[in-house]
């Protein structure tokens, strides 16, 4: 006999079977959902894993191939590629050498896969000597003379046959001016994702081990944004929007998921992505291995909550596991 007194809502009726909890879910993962970064390097028959992010793979040009074979049949529709250059200087010219390393990666993955989405990450970082996303003068980042050479870098990815170019380097007016590097070019019909909202975190860590992209010196908080500052982000994204960035994005993802929900709240005609960084990864391969996380468990319900705050899309070196995992 039921109690009188009891509510006669009980939500615990729709989650007594999997199949009734499948039906009334409300954020659902696909891989679909999922941009997939590589780590490019000059040389051959290279396939090195990285050490602070067991499963990511520092790769040569000619395992490109195969790795856009696999991605096609787990139904990853992108990569985001970082190049990793022969030498280093002040001004990073590998960064827009025709002959790339960055630029040999689209072309071998537009031969092997054509359908894939080819995105490519601009700045200056990884081919500098001194590790800054700008130009340098003593130890200042110079903001408009980097402009220049982020619009040579996302016409030289265009050229090579980049789906799209996605600026990091959070300098102010970057879209705008890449955007008129692009139209110039005779690529107006290239999209733009902007880094829009992309903070100072230390969750970058094993990143800067994965393209050997730490500062020479200082840090990059003089121009990526504090952590402490929601209200700002969405005038980054608004800025970004205004300059004509095709999809925005939040970076890092998960400590960040109150900025991507406001985001999508802000912005909900545009597509936004986040990125799910190096250090979200790491931290909790690290447990899964030390047996204190079921890894599957964790990396699904750390990807839906970046997806239920907001994101359309998630950049995320799990990518290639959660194909497997969804389709199980």
């Amino acid at each position: 006999m039921s109690n009188p007194n009891f509510p006669i809502t009980r939500p615990r009726r729709l989650r007594q079977t999997s199949n009734l909890r499948r039906l009334v879910r409300e954020t659902v993962l696909t891989p679909a959902d999922f941009i997939y970064p590589l780590f490019i390097v000059h040389g051959r028959n290279i396939r090195h894993e990285i050490g602070s992010m067991p499963g990511v793979f520092h790769l040569s040009v000619d395992q490109l191939a195969a790795e856009s074979v696999e991605l096609r049949q787990l139904g990853l529709p992108a990569v985001m590629l970082f190049g990793l250059p022969a030498a280093k200087d002040p001004l990073g010219l590998e960064n827009f050498a025709p002959n790339g390393i960055v630029q040999q990666a689209i072309r071998e993955l537009r031969r092997a896969n054509p359908e894939l989405v080819i995105m490519t990450d601009v700045c200056l970082c990884e081919y500098t000597d001194h590790g800054h996303c700008g130009i340098i003068e003593g130890t200042q980042i110079l903001n408009d003379p980097t402009l220049e050479i982020l619009g040579k870098v996302a016409v030289s990815h265009a050229t090579a046959g980049a789906t799209m170019v996605a600026p990091s380097a959070m300098m102010d007016g970057q879209i705008a001016a890449i955007r008129q590097a692009l139209d110039t070019a005779g690529f107006s019909h290239t999209p733009i994702m902007g880094y829009s909202a992309k903070f100072a975190s230390g969750f970058y860590g094993p990143f800067r081990e994965a393209a050997d992209s730490p500062p020479q010196f200082g840090d990059r908080s003089s121009y990526q944004m504090d952590p402490a500052n929601g209200r700002e982000a969405m005038r980054e994204i608004e800025l970004d929007v205004a300059e004509g960035a095709d999809i925005i994005m939040v970076k890092p993802a998960l400590p960040y998921l109150d900025i991507i929900r406001q985001a999508r709240d802000r912005f909900p005609d545009l597509p936004l992505a986040a990125y799910n960084v190096s250090g979200e990864y790491s931290m909790l391969k690290a447990a899964a291995r030390l047996g204190w996380l079921d890894e599957k468990r964790v990396a699904l319900e750390s990807l839906i909550s970046i997806k239920r705050a907001g994101a359309d899309m998630i950049l995320t070196y799990w990518a290639k596991d959660a194909a497997r995992w969804l389709s199980t």
